[in-house]
Parts: structure tokens; sequence; C-alpha cells
């Protein structure tokens, strides 16, 4: 074990759960209207209790176990029943390694909330993500992290696929996911109302902005110089693509928006995110700009194009955000493969479709998968939970 190795991961650790807890319900919650924003702060709350026990139970075995398979992990480490302090991963506590990995496993599952919130079922969003993030999310982990099929000596060669904190572990799986339960789901029946409060979206957002320091720095695992660069990496990428989504905002409607700057933050932090530990600041300038762009276009491509109700724009920000940043490490390392960025890419994109599919349709048979038009128009706050976020009569 190395101590400040484990000092900076125990802090990496704590800022990725101050991405969902309470970055990303501030940020979702903001979006939505009045009558649903504590149903979808239950929504990513429980999501975070409920993937925390999952990946202790199995989610951390089939990521990382040590099965021979290049497919999953196996079931070696179930319940981490074999482990103790003084277990190592690296120059880090096991403890810790399996803490830090679990916090991206609460987050993936919890990014796709904001497809389907304001008409979903609660049960269902509980179902869905429990088996999304042990069927889905797991085993790509051990294709890309754990030693499996698309990492270095797999099915690309020697080099494998780069991904450094999770541009197709995370974004592109959840972003493809989102668009698929968006599509099964079908729009809201009232989608013209503006969000309830741009200032929970702006701190939202910043929380999500200072936890994602950890997110792609703390995936250096180790307090070293790379761990340095991702971070700086991250903060230019971010920065940049607020300002190019500002600015084109003030270009195609005349003003430029809180709502939308911030969301450029995310387009420029998800975008980022497989190539922090890889590119230079000027490279993670260029990305920045960039993915400001060419997220803001992907929702209007999504919303107006081909008409799916992806509530918060989670595929045209992480998925097209993620897929941008891992191809444009092609561009950028020389070390790497265009056919392995983009056949990882593909892959992992047609497995979680075809999981995601299979799975709302089963999960589907079970418990409702939208609630009723009454509920829907009352709000989930009152219908599924009982409660108010304000006193509407003061």
């Amino acid at each position: 074990m190395n101590g400040a190795d484990t000092s900076w991961i125990i802090v990496a650790t704590a800022l990725v759960l101050l991405m969902t807890l309470p970055g990303l319900a501030l940020f979702y919650g903001g979006l939505v209207r009045a009558r649903n924003v504590l149903a979808t702060f239950m929504q990513t709350y429980s999501i975070a209790c409920l993937m925390s026990v999952l990946w202790l139970a199995l989610g951390y075995s089939i990521a990382f176990g040590e099965s021979s398979s290049s497919i999953w992990g196996g079931l070696g480490k179930v319940f981490l029943m074999d482990l103790t302090p003084e277990s190592v991963s690296g120059t880090l506590p096991e403890y810790l390694f399996f803490a830090f990995q679990m916090t991206f496993a609460i987050i993936t599952p919890a990014l796709i909330v904001g497809a389907y919130v304001e008409r979903i079922g609660f049960a269902f969003v509980l179902a869905l993500s429990g088996l999304w993030m042990l069927l889905c999310y797991a085993p790509v982990v051990h294709w890309i992290w754990g030693g499996g099929l698309l990492s270095a000596g797999g099915i690309f060669g020697e080099v494998g696929v780069f991904d450094f904190a999770g541009g197709i572990v995370v974004h592109e799986t959840a972003g493809i996911a989102a668009l698929v339960i968006a599509f099964c789901l079908g729009p809201r029946k009232d989608k013209n109302k503006p969000p309830h409060s741009p200032g929970f979206v702006m701190i939202g957002a910043a929380l999500l902005w200072v936890g994602w320091f950890g997110f792609n720095g703390g995936s250096q695992l180790a307090a070293d110089g790379g761990a340095a660069a991702a971070l700086t990496a991250t903060h230019i990428s971010a920065a940049a693509a607020s300002l190019t989504w500002a600015l084109l905002e003030k270009i195609r409607y005349g003003k430029a928006s809180l709502v939308g700057m911030v969301t450029g933050t995310i387009a420029g932090l998800a975008s980022i995110t497989p190539g922090s530990g890889f590119v230079t600041p000027i490279e993670a300038l260029v990305i920045g700009a960039v993915a400001g762009v060419l997220c803001q276009y992907a929702v209007t491509f999504v919303k107006d194009l081909i008409k799916i109700d992806d509530t918060l724009d989670v595929f045209a920000v992480h998925g097209v955000g993620g897929i941008f940043g891992t191809l444009m490490i092609a561009v950028f390392v020389p070390e790497s493969s265009w056919l392995a960025q983009a056949g990882s890419l593909l892959i992992v994109g047609v497995f979680t479709i075809v999981v995601t599919f299979i799975l709302v349709k089963l999960v589907g048979l079970v418990v409702p998968l939208r609630v009723s038009d009454e509920s829907e128009l009352v709000g989930l706050d009152m219908s599924a939970h009982g409660e108010r976020a304000y006193d509407m009569t003061s």
C-alpha cells in the first residue's frame, strides 16, 4: 500500500459520490417541473443505495473478479468475503478500490434517470436499474477495465481500447440506455414547461464539475503527475464547452441561458472523460470547445428529428459526449488505434441496446413501466411519494 495514493483515492471516492448525491440530484431536480422534483430526488437517492448493495453482492465480482474469462469476472469476490483490510489492489487497499469503483456503479444508472423523469413507475426504476447495472454495466467494466475482451491483449491486440475514466464504460452505456428507455416509454403528455429551478440546475452542475476531479483524477489510481494532468484537462474542457455552448445559444436564439451554459459544462466533462489521462491541456481545450457545439446540435437531433423524449438530454450530452471523446483519443494519442476505439464503441453500443431493450420488456411484465395519465398530471411527488417540494398556497 502507498499512503499518498490511498489518501488521494479516499478523497476521490468522496468526490465521485458527491457527483450523484447531491450533484446529479440537484441538476436533474431543477430541470423538471415543481410537481416532480422530489420524485427525481427519490429516484436518484434510491439508485445510489440499491447500487451500493448490489455492487457489494455481485457487481464488483462480475467486473473485477479474477476469472480467466474475457466476458465476466466470475463470482469469486461476491460480498468481498475473502478480503481483509490488508488486501491490496495495486498500491491501494482493495476495500478502497471497491468503494471507488462503487461510486461509478452508482452514477452510471443514476445518469439514466434524466431520460425518463416525470412519467415512470418508481418500482420499475429500481428493478430496471439494478438488473441493468449487473447485466450491462458490470460486464462492460470487465471488458475494458477488468482485463476482458476489449482491454490490452483482447480482440484488438496488445494495445486495446483507451478509456481512462469511462467515456464508453459510463457515458456511452448510460446515454444509449437512456435513449432506448425513452423510446420504449414514449413522450410526456406535456413537455413544454421550462425547468422549475435554474438555480438548482447551476448548483448541481457546479457540484458535478468539482466531483469530476475525483472521477477523472482519481482514475489514475495514484497521487502523481498523471492525476494532476487528468484534473487539469478535465477543468479546461468543461470551461471551453460552457463557453461554446453559450455562444452558440446566443447565435441561434438571441440569448445565452444559464441552463444552457451549465449543460455545456456537463458536455465538456463527459467528452474529456475517456481521454483525460492521455491528452494535453490544449487538446482538452479543443475537445471541450467542439463538444459544446456538437452536443447542443445533438439535443436538437434527438428532440426534433428522431422525436424521442429523452427528457433531460442524457443521450445528447453524455452519450454523444462520451462517444466523441473516445474517438478523439485516436486523433490525439499516437499509441491508440482507430479500430480499437471505434470497434469498442460499436460492440458496447450494440450490447447496451440489446440488453436494455430486453430488460425493459421483461421488467415491464412484472411492474408497470409508466404511471397513469392522472398520476402524471398530478405529479409524481404526490402520486408516488405523498409529498410536495413546495407549499403552493403560500
